[in-house]
């Protein structure tokens, strides 16, 4: 990939350059990735462990988990680092990095919400035919499938970006390496750049948004047909936490990219980003594990278990 940048690093903006917020920011973000860490990988260990949770609705949270955490760890650490130390120049290489695997993850999980709205309707339409629908096989190319949009999607992105020339400014006007304030840098012709960035991000939206827009739907007529409201009930239940992570997360995107450029402000784009790329990994275990009986009865059964060995420890 031909480079002609003349840029060796760039320089973060960050949140504030308030010293008095620093080290509150830090220990607020410190504590957001702790909950991210913990809860996104106890999720993983939970369902790795209980054989009660291997059915195709865990599998795809347990690799909604892995993804969760994985563009947290690209974005999170690098903030916390820049609010303690100070650090906010990135190399080159790192920023291209950071953003390769932001938007690889970022993705992937797009495509997992809409493998998950499938897995629903399948439970809750054709509950007869669920395990031959839903079989392994079938579980394993949707995750897998997931993954390879998500990273070739990365890759195109990140190529398109990176091959740019960047010979002015090298500061970037956000805390982590993402397009918007890149392209704001470039001194190429963006218009190609921008329009395959269009292209390849509204086909991956629309694709995803109407695989959950027809699934919801059919679920929905479903649950009107239902004579028994025990039997409603039970159906909402079943997909109120895909519900609610689907809401959280294209809610927050609509909010970011939808807005018009009248009102649109960075001040604004880094809010809705911290949201974006460090609330909701943090929220989407707290969801899956709150409104889901089975969890938390996988929960405490690990937690019974591990009681002798803390005693013996202590």
């Amino acid at each position: 990939m031909e480079n002609a940048t003349e840029v060796t690093e760039f320089i973060l903006v960050g949140l504030t350059d308030d010293p008095k917020l620093q080290v509150p920011l830090f220990l607020i973000f410190f504590l957001i990735y702790l909950i991210t860490l913990l809860g996104n990988l106890g999720i993983i260990m939970l369902i790795l462990l209980d054989p009660r949770l291997h059915t195709p609705m865990y599998f795809f949270l347990s690799n909604l988990s892995l993804v969760d955490f994985g563009y947290s760890s690209a974005v999170t650490p690098k903030v916390m680092a820049g609010f303690l130390a100070g650090e906010k120049i990135i190399p080159y290489n790192a920023c291209a990095t950071q953003f390769f695997f932001f938007v690889a993850f970022i993705t992937v999980e797009n495509f997992l919400l809409a493998s998950m709205a499938y897995d629903r309707y399948a439970a809750v339409c054709k509950p007869l035919h669920y395990t031959t629908t839903m079989t392994t096989g079938v579980c394993a190319r949707l995750v897998v499938g997931s993954y390879v949009c998500g990273f070739l999607n990365a890759s195109i992105h990140t190529a398109n970006i990176f091959r740019l020339s960047f010979c002015g400014s090298n500061t970037v006007d956000h805390f982590f390496c993402d397009a918007p304030p890149l392209l704001a840098l470039s001194c190429s012709d963006n218009y190609i750049t921008e329009l395959v960035i269009f292209l390849v991000v509204g086909f991956n939206d629309l694709f995803s948004v109407l695989v959950i827009l027809i699934s919801y739907l059919f679920i929905f007529i479903t649950i009107l047909r239902m004579r028994s409201s025990e039997g409603r009930q039970k159906a909402f239940s079943t997909c109120a936490s895909h519900l609610t992570a689907v809401s959280i997360f294209y809610g927050t995107g609509t909010f970011m990219y939808l807005q018009p450029s009248s009102s649109h402000s960075m001040h604004t784009d880094k809010i809705a980003s911290v949201f974006y790329t460090m609330v909701i990994p943090m929220l989407n275990p707290l969801v899956y594990s709150l409104r889901n009986k089975e969890v938390k009865s996988a929960f405490k059964k690990a937690v019974g278990k591990a009681q002798p060995s803390l005693r013996f420890i202590f």
